[in-house]
């Protein structure tokens, strides 16, 4: 992201690959919003299909893990 970084939020950037339907991506962002606390920040789609996800949060006290998208 270009804007400067925000101290209250924490960011995660995620690459979906074209091969993965939209419904499997939806799915799993859902699961990262409902057990990790994050929201959808933005969303590119290039010319070759994928997609690059920016997911947040609030900073939290306790580490929590990135996400990652299994295929």
């Amino acid at each position: 992201m270009t804007e400067a970084p925000d101290p209250e939020w924490e960011y995660a950037p995620l690459r979906i690959p074209a091969d993965v339907p939209r419904m499997n991506a939806a799915a799993q962002l859902s699961l990262h919003a409902e057990f990790g606390g994050w929201e959808l920040a933005r969303v590119q789609r290039y010319v070759d299909g994928t997609r690059q996800v920016t997911l947040r949060r609030k900073r939290r006290l306790t580490p929590v893990p990135l996400p990652g998208l299994s295929t």
